[in-house]
């Protein structure tokens, strides 16, 4: 480590950042159970909150884990390449029900015969990563696009976008726009998104206009 001072407060300032992103649900769970023990509460309701909350704080802590594993190695990012329609196609059908319970259509622009430079488990992880992003946050109607070319993974929604003065953060951990603070979701995925991109050689790139358009490029083989 050629800055052991540097890494150290990264790694404070991470696990602090951690500690407090836990805290909203656990107190929100606390909370819960609290109200659960009133006499004439709904503890079917309650109790499904409850697993909300729960199920919150296990991704939270798996997105912890696993950008813990990449960027301590253990994760081989670029191995070969994988067909980009396969993957493309089971990512939309994992995501179909979110998708339409958030009133979102996924579009599908992938060219023919285009391979990407990612081991298929981390180009699952980038794709569903930033599908879910733009079901999560493009709002009523809007059409999300996933798009594949040789060196290029692109996703696109229609929606409000964001503002240019957040655009240079969205890759940080932990961190939500205005409009994503109201909603559930880990802050880490495009984090997870950027690493593994970089890991691989590729750049990451968000434009908005006025829909947001994170664009993922590798360099040709």
């Amino acid at each position: 480590m050629e800055n052991p001072r540097a890494y150290e407060e990264l790694r404070v300032a991470f696990t602090a950042a951690v500690s407090h992103e836990l805290r909203t649900p656990l107190a929100r769970l606390l909370a819960l159970l609290e109200t659960a023990s009133l006499p004439g509460a709904n503890t079917d309701e309650l109790l499904d909150q409850a697993r909300a909350e729960v199920e919150e704080m296990r991704e939270l802590v798996d997105d912890i884990l696993f950008l813990s594993e990449l960027e301590s190695g253990r994760e081989i990012v670029a191995l070969g390449s994988t067909a980009a329609q396969p993957v493309f196609e089971e990512v939309a059908e994992r995501l179909s029900d979110r998708a339409v319970h958030a009133d979102v259509r996924i579009v599908l622009d992938v060219q023919p015969g285009t391979h990407l430079p990612l081991r298929r488990r981390m180009l699952q992880v980038v794709l569903e990563n930033l599908a879910d992003n733009s079901i999560r946050y493009a709002g009523l109607r809007a059409t999300v696009t996933l798009r594949a070319r040789p060196g290029l993974l692109e996703v696109e929604d229609d929606g409000p976008g964001v503002d240019q003065a957040e655009l240079p953060r969205l890759f940080e951990r932990f961190y939500r726009g205005d409009r994503a603070r109201a909603s559930r979701g880990t802050g880490l995925g495009l984090a997870i998104v950027k690493h593994v991109v970089m890991a691989a050689g590729g750049q990451v790139e968000a434009s908005a206009d006025p829909g947001l358009r994170i664009t993922c490029s590798f360099p040709s083989s």
